[in-house]
């Protein structure tokens, strides 16, 4: 009976009804269509980084500056910000191996140069790599020319972007052996390497500061940086050993007897230059093992969720003065604007929708008042507040659920239209937040459930008041009126 009363009332007032339809399927729409826009980018982002860059999950040292993989994430002390190393690098590996759920893991040490190719001189951020691990990875990075880099060489790789700008200002495309300067600026004063370009590679799902990578060895980066390698050996002959306790006059004593004269096996011609020699060969970069890193970089099992390993790592490396972060805090800037345009948006959005509760609640306030009479008679024989309750709720619940519908059906078919026009995307930073060069937008069924459960909310939260106003109408008054 009372749903029969629902139906007929809906009926009865279908210009009111047909009002909070589509005051309720407007906001719908525009909060589907914005989060699948947003959802999209946020995706398309993640799987940009994910697969090319970040990784799920990176462990750096803990301090008090959010940092990406290449700086400050703060960009008014970017310019000031020092990367530090990463602290008890080889204990903190050995628990991260350890951890469920990892799958793949590498390091990397980071950098800022000016990079000089063929004759084109730009800053660009440098990521020195375990080669090793490095490219199996990230299977989002796709060689064009050349060759990867390789475990214990020296060297650089472009992108293919790069390599296409230094051909449009010179009009010569970057050969590989060609010779790259790197120039770099560090607390010991400018330091200057010279290395060969390798390869040239692009990112699957590129983006306008990805293409500005150069991936080098990290011993490259090591040096440029002035970071010393705490693994650095060598070993000295035994008698070249007695000189680092000579005195100035030992080393120039002619061998005669006299007062300042040592003992003849304490040192030697023949030592100094093995001394010399040992540290000749100590100070090549080939006799270096190991150093420093900045970040490791994890991959997960499909499936696994980041959160909770992130979750997890803390708890295990809090000792060890480092923490694990997700990819949007490594990915930097771009990926948290993108977080703050999404709460922003959805923001205006509950903004909107409170000016939307606020006129359905006037519409249903004036369908009430029309219906005094109804609604007296109803209580005069005997209808309780549920009943009433139940009445100018089931109205609006129905309303609200033709809205979200609506709203949802209108969004998908907008969508399909977009995507069936193939619209070219001219922006690089839009293009890279989309997943390509064309515009194609994805039906999120999250984003749907999401945009139905609002309607719900609205049309619930809409007919609080009246319910409320419905309730305390005096039969006796509304049969009076009536």
């Amino acid at each position: 009976m009372i749903w029969l009363l629902i139906l007929r009332n809906i009926i009865r007032n279908k210009k009111n009804s047909a009002v909070i339809i589509t005051l309720i399927s407007s906001i719908t729409f525009l909060f589907f269509i914005g989060n699948s826009f947003l959802g999209r980018s946020d995706q398309g982002l993640r799987e940009a980084y994910v697969e090319c860059l970040t990784g799920d999950v990176v462990i750096q040292k803990r301090g008090n500056v959010s940092m990406n993989l290449f700086g400050a994430n703060t960009p008014i002390i970017d310019s000031f910000f020092s990367i530090p190393p990463l602290p008890a690098y080889d204990m903190v590996k050995e628990i991260v191996s350890a951890e469920p759920g990892v799958s793949m893991l590498s390091s990397q040490v980071s950098g800022t140069a000016v990079v000089d190719l063929c004759a084109v001189r730009e800053i660009a951020p440098l990521c020195g790599v375990d080669a090793l691990t490095y490219f199996d990875l990230f299977n989002g990075i796709i060689l064009e020319e050349g060759r990867f880099l390789q475990s214990g060489e020296f060297g650089v790789m472009i992108t293919r972007e790069r390599a296409e700008r230094i051909k449009r200002q010179t009009g010569t495309y970057p050969a590989i052996g060609d010779p790259v300067l790197l120039t770099a600026g560090a607390e010991a004063g400018f330091k200057i390497r010279e290395v060969p370009l390798l390869g040239i590679y692009r990112y699957r799902n590129s983006g306008q500061f990805m293409n500005e990578v150069v991936i080098t060895d990290p011993q490259t980066i090591r040096v440029l940086n002035s970071i010393m390698v705490a693994s650095m050996e060598f070993d000295a002959a035994e008698d070249a050993l007695g000189l680092l306790d000579a005195g100035l006059e030992d080393l120039f004593n002619t061998g005669e007897d006299t007062a300042l004269s040592v003992p003849e096996d304490s040192f030697s011609a023949e030592s100094l230059e093995s001394f010399l020699e040992s540290f000749e060969d100590a100070a090549e970069p080939e006799a270096l093992v190991g150093g420093d890193w900045n970040f490791i970089i994890l991959r997960l099992e499909k499936g696994v969720s980041p959160v909770f390993v992130i979750a997890s790592l803390n708890k295990k490396l809090e000792n060890y003065g480092v923490t694990a972060v997700g990819w949007r805090i490594a990915a930097g800037q771009s990926a948290i604007l993108l977080l703050l345009i999404q709460s922003l948006f959805n923001g205006g959005i509950f903004i909107v929708s409170v000016a939307g509760i606020i006129a359905a609640v006037n519409i249903l306030l004036i369908s009430l008042f029309k219906r005094t009479r109804e609604i007296g008679t109803l209580r005069a024989m005997g209808a309780h507040d549920s009943h009433i309750r139940f009445l100018v709720m089931g109205e609006n619940i129905i309303l609200a659920f033709i809205a979200g519908t609506a709203g949802i059906l209108a969004g998908y078919g907008a969508i399909r239209i977009v995507n069936s026009l193939a619209l070219h995307i001219p922006n690089v930073l839009v293009g890279t937040l989309l997943g390509g060069e064309i515009l194609s937008l994805s039906f999120l069924p999250g984003a749907a459930v999401l945009s139905f459960l609002v309607a719900v909310f609205l049309g619930a939260a809409s007919s609080v008041y009246p319910v409320e106003m419905a309730v305390h109408i005096d039969p006796v008054v509304a049969v009076r009126q009536g």
